[in-house]
């Protein structure tokens, strides 16, 4: 997909930290190489923070879709529960996979993948704990190491599509692995979330950035290498890239922020949730 013109971000769009290994952010290409290399060191460096700040929220075994808390127990957008006894299921992106986990409490026949050993160390360290036993191993989304047709469900909660520059080739890649008539569901930062900072207070309600601004996010040391890299697709990009990779289109999910929610994590939040969607959860499904 193409670039298109616009300003220099402002330093407002960037989500504040104090991460002493970020020297600057930038708006610039990043390829397959180099957003893949970001993404393993970075999700390498931090598991140990992410895991501690939002395990409790995602649960050990739980399958939560996003920071408003729809959970799959409720969405059921997998299809019944009663299908999934037997499904041989793959997680992409499943950091600790806690997902996958639940998906096994289920009777599925699930496997995760994630391009960090960090978040996967996650996962081992759950499972020593609670007696599970839940495949994993590490793997780039865009070069799945399974045969085609291998399973009947995809899934990915917040997982690798985010992270990754061509999502035609990323779905195109999952759709591979899918069996005619198997289903893949994903859910990602929603494409509006690009236009605002992440700040989920009414402070962060102003438009910053251009919708159609496909340039991504990064973060870079101070030799310039990315260590964060974010991809941006707008939702007609998703909807193409789903069509290009042979699959229908069968829902798009918007989840509303509950009033019970009271968690902010990152940009999402409570005050920005009742007026902006924080999260898309699209459902397509392989032609049989």
């Amino acid at each position: 997909m193409s670039d298109h013109a616009a300003p220099q971000q402002s330093a407002q769009w960037a989500e504040p930290h104090g991460d002493p290994a970020v020297a600057r952010i930038s708006r610039r290409p990043a390829d397959p190489v180099e957003s893949a290399r970001a993404s393993r060191l970075w999700w390498d460096r931090t598991a140990d923070e992410y895991q501690a700040e939002h395990g409790g929220f995602l649960q050990d075994s739980g399958f939560v879709w996003g920071p408003e808390g729809l959970t799959e127990d409720d969405a059921a957008l997998l299809g019944p529960r009663s299908a999934l006894r037997g499904a041989r299921v793959l997680e992409i992106g499943c950091g600790a996979a806690q997902c996958a986990r639940w998906l096994a409490a289920q009777g599925a026949r699930v496997v995760g993948v994630d391009i960090a050993l960090g978040q996967l160390r996650h996962s081992r360290r759950i499972d020593g704990r609670t007696g599970a036993r839940t495949p994993v191993a590490q793997a780039d989304a865009q070069r799945l190491p399974f045969a085609d047709a291998s399973f009947d469900l995809a899934c990915s909660s917040f997982g690798a599509f985010p992270f990754l520059p061509d999502a035609p080739a990323a779905l195109t890649e999952a759709a591979r692995v899918l069996r005619p008539g198997g289903r893949l569901v994903f859910s990602v930062t929603h494409p509006v979330r690009w236009m605002f900072p992440d700040d989920p207070t009414e402070a962060g309600m102003t438009v910053v950035q251009s919708y159609f601004d496909r340039r991504p996010y990064i973060e870079e040391d101070a030799q310039g290498r990315a260590v964060y890299v974010e991809h941006h697709h707008t939702l007609g990009d998703w909807t193409a890239a789903i069509t290009a990779a042979g699959l229908r289109l069968t829902a798009l999910t918007e989840p509303e922020w509950p009033q019970d929610n009271r968690t902010a994590w990152g940009g999402w939040g409570p005050h920005r949730g009742r007026y902006v969607p924080g999260t898309a959860i699209f459902t397509a499904e392989k032609p049989a």
